[in-house]
């Protein structure tokens, strides 16, 4: 019997470890979604071990005249994620990430101004392709809660391509 649970042991661990890639050191680029209207986000990868990294987003936003009522909006949001990246096949990598992030935002509406903060906790699942040059696309979908009513019911969430360049 100990044999055969040694076996299982032994068979599953060779199953993992069959399963490791190397994920970029860096990746650095842009990502584009409609994240609460902020449309593109800077983004940067950084890899901590062969299959987590760290994910640091920069998106901004500044709308003047909105819609042609006299609406001024200016945003700026640094979302920070830790993620975990599993092989499926070849250059083909799924990841899943927890984090969070803080932002500012400001507005004007006829003369009607208001600022605040907020932050927010936010998580992310998506699929990546590794190109053999140095290209990075990936395709993801991130929820985030929060936003002190920067987002209607404390709730945003997108869907968004991205494109890296490794190094």
């Amino acid at each position: 019997m100990k044999k055969i649970i040694l076996s299982a042991v032994m068979l599953i661990g060779l199953a993992f470890s069959a399963q490791a890639q190397d994920i970029s050191k860096n990746a650095l680029g842009l990502r584009f979604g409609d994240n609460g209207g902020f449309g593109g986000e800077l983004s940067y990868q950084r890899a901590l071990s062969e299959n987590n990294r760290l994910e640091l987003d920069l998106g901004w936003r500044n709308r003047s005249n909105f819609n042609n009522n006299g609406y001024d909006d200016n945003a700026i949001k640094l979302a920070a994620l830790y993620q975990w990246v599993w092989n499926i096949d070849g250059g083909f990598n799924w990841y899943a990430g927890v984090g969070g992030g803080v932002g500012s935002y400001n507005y004007d509406n006829n003369g009607n101004s208001y600022n605040d903060t907020f932050v927010f906790a936010a998580g992310d699942i998506g699929i990546e392709y590794n190109f053999d040059i140095p290209l990075l696309i990936s395709l993801d979908f991130r929820p985030e809660i929060g936003g002190n009513g920067y987002y209607k019911n404390n709730y945003g969430s997108d869907v968004a391509l991205a494109l890296r360049y490794q190094f």
